[in-house]
C-alpha cells in the first residue's frame, strides 16, 4: 500500500488535470458504470459528523471508501472542515493499494466538478466571477474557474468583509491579472457576474434569484445536507438546474428536498445529470439569456477517480511511503 500525504496530493492532482479526471468520472456515473450508495452521516456530537462514502468505479476499475469528519467550526481554527482518509482497492484481487489524505482531494475534486459544469454550461465569453464565501472551497473554485474560463474580474463576498478582503489579497499574488474586489454585499457581488459560486456553510438562503444577471451560470456547492440551503425558492424555480447524481440530489439537496415535499417543485423539472449532458444525452445551455445552475453534492465516484489518478502518478514518479501489512 502507498500512503500519500496532503502535500503529495497537492503535487499529484493539479486543477487542470483534476477537471479532466472528474469529467470522465461524471460520464461514467451517468452511464451507470459506478456503484454509489448514498453518503451516510454519523453524528458525533456538537453539530459534527463522520461521513462514510463507499463506491466502485468501472473505468478505471477500482473501488474504495472515504471516511471523512465534517466539522463546520474547523475553519476558525485554521483547519479544513473536511478531514479524513480515502482507502483505494484494486479490482483484480481486492487488495488495498493506497491510503491518502481526503481533505485536499475532496476540496480539489469538488471544485473540479464545478469546473466541469462551468465549462459545459457557462457562456463561452464568461469572464466575471463572484465567489460567495472565502474559505478553502473558495480558493479551489477560483483555480477551477480560471482553468475553464478567461476570468478577468473577481468579486468575493461573505458575512465578514475583512475576511473577503484578505482572501483577495492572497489570491492576487497568484492571479495578478484579475481585477479583484470584495465586501459583505452578496447582491452587489452577483449582480453583474457571469459566473457565481456559492461555497458557504449557510443553513438558510443567502442568494436570491432576483439578484442574478441574465445569462449567468451558478455553481451551488456549500450546502451538502438536507437541513442546509444557499438559494431561495425562486432560484430553484427560475434557473435551469443540472446535477452530479440524481439520487443524491433528491435525498440531500436541502432546497430541492424541501420544495418537493411542499409540492412546489418536481424531480422532472431538473435538467438532468452533467455526465449525461457531456455524453450527449441531455441538452445544455439553450441561449445566452438562460441562467444555468450546477447543483453540487459530490459522489464517491469523483473521489475514486481522483484517488486513482493520484495513485497512478505516485507509482510512476516514486512518490509516497510504501507499507506492507
Amino acid at each position: 500500500m502507498i500512503v500519500l500525504t496532503h502535500s503529495d496530493v497537492a503535487s499529484l492532482l493539479p486543477m487542470k488535470e483534476a477537471v479532466e479526471v472528474i469529467s470522465d468520472a461524471m460520464i461514467q456515473v451517468s452511464n451507470g458504470n459506478a456503484e454509489l450508495p448514498l453518503r451516510h452521516l454519523v453524528p458525533v456530537g456538537d453539530g459534527n459528523a463522520m461521513g462514510v462514502m463507499p463506491g466502485a468505479l468501472g473505468k478505471p476499475g477500482c473501488f474504495g471508501i472515504k471516511l471523512i469528519s465534517l466539522f463546520p467550526g474547523n475553519p476558525a481554527l485554521g483547519l479544513s472542515s473536511h478531514r479524513g482518509a480515502i482507502v483505494l482497492f484494486e479490482s483484480e484481487t481486492g487488495g488495498a493499494v493506497a491510503m491518502m489524505d481526503a481533505s485536499l482531494l475532496t476540496a480539489i475534486r469538488t471544485a473540479a466538478a464545478s469546473g466541469v459544469a462551468t465549462r459545459a454550461l457557462a457562456r463561452s465569453d464568461a469572464a466575471s466571477l463572484a465567489i460567495i464565501g472565502y474559505g478553502e472551497q473558495a480558493e479551489h473554485h477560483l483555480d477551477a474557474m480560471c482553468a475553464v474560463r478567461p476570468i478577468r474580474r473577481l468579486h468575493v463576498a461573505g458575512r465578514d468583509a475583512a475576511k473577503a478582503a484578505a482572501f483577495c489579497r492572497t489570491a492576487f499574488d497568484k492571479y495578478p491579472d484579475i481585477h479583484m474586489t470584495s465586501g459583505d454585499d452578496i447582491r452587489a457581488a452577483v449582480s453583474e457576474a457571469d459566473i457565481v459560486c456559492t461555497v458557504t456553510a449557510a443553513k438558510t438562503a443567502i442568494l436570491e434569484h432576483a439578484w442574478l444577471a441574465q445569462g449567468c451560470h451558478v455553481n451551488v456547492v456549500g450546502s451538502s445536507i438536507p437541513s442546509m440551503r444557499e438559494v431561495d425558492d425562486a432560484f430553484v424555480l427560475g434557473t435551469s438546474i443540472w446535477v452530479d447524481y440524481l439520487p443524491s440530489t433528491l435525498a440531500q439537496a436541502g432546497e430541492i428536498v424541501e420544495m418537493i415535499a411542499a409540492g412546489k417543485f418536481t424531480a422532472d423539472q431538473l435538467q438532468g445529470e452533467i455526465g449525461a449532458h457531456l455524453d450527449g444525452r441531455v441538452a445544455g445551455r439553450r441561449d445566452d439569456q438562460q441562467i444555468t445552475t450546477y447543483r453540487s453534492l459530490g459522489v464517491a465516484a469523483q473521489d475514486l477517480a481522483a484517488a486513482h489518478h493520484v495513485l497512478m502518478r505516485a507509482q510512476a514518479e516514486g512518490v509516497g511511503q510504501v507499507v506492507n501489512f
